[in-house]
């Protein structure tokens, strides 16, 4: 099944076309996202809920904000996640980091709900709050407050798959945080990673075989230690405090993307075909596993 070009374009459309932009303080912005979320899910036929939680950070104590959950399947006590978060950095539109893959996160949602898979397992689709700073990294991240509330069930719980940054992509060459890494991957920046930690390679590697069955995009695993630091600059590492496998879909980002937390982050440096691309083979590994 192939994602929906159209779609993707306008889901970022509409994030990107928030005022004020959609970080942490500007909460009427945050609610219309929610809603947006809320009613695209409903449009799908799965039923979102909110789950809610305050923070304690100084600035905002007290502040009440949103994860939203759909579930397909959820009956079934096998459960996969895939996530996303919604909010940005500081002024700016965030085409990129991070309307690309709530984007994604929709329309696999949408693909899941249509074909309607025979599979034994349910898959949560997490829209998550509060993965930019001040929260980034801390216990009040809207992805920690998820992946602990599933802790306890965690045997259950088959992993992570975390859209991270999943448009930007260009013929030229492609940049690496290591030397070494220049040696084994692509030069052009025109691929998508599977990018996690090497604890968790089975799961991984098993995303990553699905992934690049027939794909129309490049696809490779990245999960060596040599960048397992940048590896986990994201919502997966919540998930990894709790022992779950979690990785990321991604573009690689800052180290490909120069408008990463930028004003220049807009709807207009993003390749909307790659992504239609990458959201048909993550779906691939959504349904397969």
């Amino acid at each position: 099944m192939n994602a929906n070009k159209e779609s993707l374009y306008r889901h970022v459309e509409f994030l990107t076309s928030l005022r004020p932009f959609r970080n942490y303080k500007n909460l009427e912005s945050l609610e219309n996202v929610v809603q947006y979320l809320r009613n695209e899910f409903h449009s799908y036929g799965l039923n979102p809920i909110e789950q809610k939680f305050t923070v304690t950070e100084t600035s905002m104590r007290g502040t009440e904000y949103k994860n939203v959950i759909a579930t397909y399947n959820p009956t079934k006590q096998k459960r996969l996640i895939v996530g996303a978060h919604y909010d940005v950095c500081g002024n700016q539109p965030g085409a990129d980091d991070n309307a690309s893959a709530v984007a994604g996160l929709l329309e696999s949602a949408r693909m899941v709900a249509e074909a309607k898979p025979n599979i034994d397992y349910r898959i949560d689709f997490v829209a998550y709050c509060l993965e930019e700073p001040p929260f980034y990294q801390t216990e009040e991240m809207g992805s920690y407050i998820h992946a602990k509330s599933i802790s306890e069930i965690k045997k259950d719980v088959i992993g992570l798959i975390n859209f991270e940054m999943i448009g930007y992509f260009h013929d030229g060459p492609q940049e690496y945080p290591h030397p070494a890494l220049a040696q084994i991957y692509p030069k052009k920046a025109n691929f998508i990673a599977v990018v996690g930690k090497h604890q968790y390679h089975d799961f991984n590697q098993k995303v990553y075989d699905l992934m690049k069955i027939n794909a129309g995009i490049d696809v490779q695993i990245i999960d060596q230690p040599l960048v397992e630091s940048l590896a986990g600059m994201s919502d997966q590492l919540s998930y990894w405090k709790f022992n779950i496998p979690a990785l990321m879909i991604n573009d690689t980002a800052f180290i490909r993307n120069k408008n990463y937390h930028t004003i220049g982050d807009d709807i207009g440096s993003l390749n909307f075909d790659k992504m239609k691309e990458v959201v048909s083979c993550t779906y691939k590994a959504i349904t397969g596993l």
